[in-house]
């Protein structure tokens, strides 16, 4: 495989300065850089894990491919809540240590290297560019990953990377836009890698309530009363899937899915994800995946099944996050950026009102509030604000936003 150097804005050192500016502000730094959850993990999952804990079995090598109880959970998982039944695509499964990790080893694993072209958003998640670099294949990026004409006719076109719900933007892709881009990278023999961890943070449906009917009128009320936008326990929509068999064509050829529980369970810390896909390219990666130890340990596994099968602690976490993205959205069009409610995912894609993102983010340092810097994603005219925060902290940076722009 071999790594090879790589090239990226992506350093996070480069935001300290501001956390150390911001920490300075009374009441502390509330930093919506990193998409890092803070709520707790659902009882469930924890109940899972304790108990795999103790089982005679806990202390032996676990298995690359997952265990049969994960397995069947990943394909049940997809027959419910996906619509896919995976063994009629002819599709397998495979645990992964997170997402990160598949990410940046997906084109590696597919062989790719010197001479191949991997296409990719220009502004998208950056792990996708550096995991292209450390294989040594060519990175081309492309304003709209859906517009197949930007990329069919290049030469050596090997893998092409959607994400949908987008990070940052959160921008959602059409089932026949999906559609298209299968067509148009089989036609030319290429995967098509999904990255589709956001797909249960769908925020179409309830963002048909205007957010103009919870703005907060500031001379009447405080902001902390602003109520929740929707029930969002009754809404469970999705992102469309790309091994859907009307996008797919009744086929997993050609085709690699990624999905995470970081986000929709508060897993990040447990590191657990799977790629769903082509049984062929699935059945290859898990040859070398074993040999590396690329393994999700075993007490994990089991806590990941209960994850997938507990559809109501996603339900009441889609909720929290709704109400912090209505509350975050409404402060920061008050303070003066034009803020919209994302079609998906969990951050506020904004253009900056200075310059560039460096220089918002050195005035927003000054409220004691640190976003992400776009620069990191393909945009230094844009910021990304996370909303995995706590509802305090996010009400906390809604009235400092507020605040500041009636002075």
């Amino acid at each position: 495989m071999g790594f090879q150097n790589f090239d990226s804005p992506y350093d996070w050192s480069r935001v300290a300065r501001f956390r150390h500016i911001a920490q300075s502000y009374d009441g502390g730094c509330i930093d919506l850089s990193v998409g890092s959850p803070v709520d707790p993990v659902p009882q469930s999952v924890r109940a899972a894990l304790s108990q795999a804990s103790d089982e005679a079995d806990a202390h032996g090598y676990p298995q690359t491919i997952g265990s049969g109880e994960l397995r069947n959970a990943i394909h049940d998982w997809f027959l419910r809540q996906r619509g896919v039944d995976l063994t009629m695509l002819h599709a397998s499964v495979v645990p992964s240590v997170g997402s990160k990790e598949a990410v940046a080893l997906m084109v590696s694993l597919l062989h790719l290297n010197a001479g191949d072209v991997v296409v990719q958003p220009k502004i998208s998640y950056p792990t996708y560019e550096i995991g292209t670099q450390i294989a040594g294949a060519t990175v081309v990026k492309v304003d709209d990953v859906t517009d197949v004409s930007s990329w069919k006719n290049i030469d050596n076109v090997r893998a092409i990377w959607v994400n949908s719900p987008c990070n940052p933007t959160g921008e959602i892709i059409d089932s026949q836009q999906f559609a298209a881009i299968v067509a148009a990278a089989r036609a030319i023999g290429a995967v098509v890698l999904s990255d589709e961890c956001y797909a249960f943070l769908d925020w179409r449906e309830a963002n048909d309530y205007s957010l103009s009917e919870h703005r907060t009128n500031i001379g009447e009320r405080p902001y902390s009363d602003v109520p929740e936008a929707i029930d969002m326990t009754s809404v469970f929509n999705s992102a469309p899937c790309l091994l859907n068999p009307q996008v797919c064509a009744g086929s997993a050829r050609g085709i690699l899915s990624l999905y995470s529980l970081s986000k929709q369970s508060n897993m990040a810390g447990y590191r657990t994800a799977f790629i769903a896909g082509d049984d062929s390219l699935i059945e290859d990666m898990i040859r070398y995946r074993r040999q590396i130890g690329l393994i999700i340990p075993g007490p994990v596994q089991h806590a990941m099944s209960a994850a997938l099968r507990d559809i109501e602690a996603v339900q009441e976490q889609k909720a929290r996050y709704h109400t912090r993205l209505t509350m975050l959205v409404n402060a920061l069009g008050e303070y003066g950026y034009d803020a919209h409610m994302p079609q998906g995912a969990l951050y506020v894609w904004v253009h900056t009102l200075g310059e560039n993102c460096w220089e918002d983010m050195g005035q927003l340092a000054k409220l004691g509030i640190v976003p992400s810097p776009g620069e990191f994603y393909g945009a230094p005219e844009y910021l990304r604000f996370s909303i995995t925060a706590s509802d305090e902290a996010i009400r906390a940076a809604a009235a400092r936003l507020i605040e500041s722009s009636i002075r």
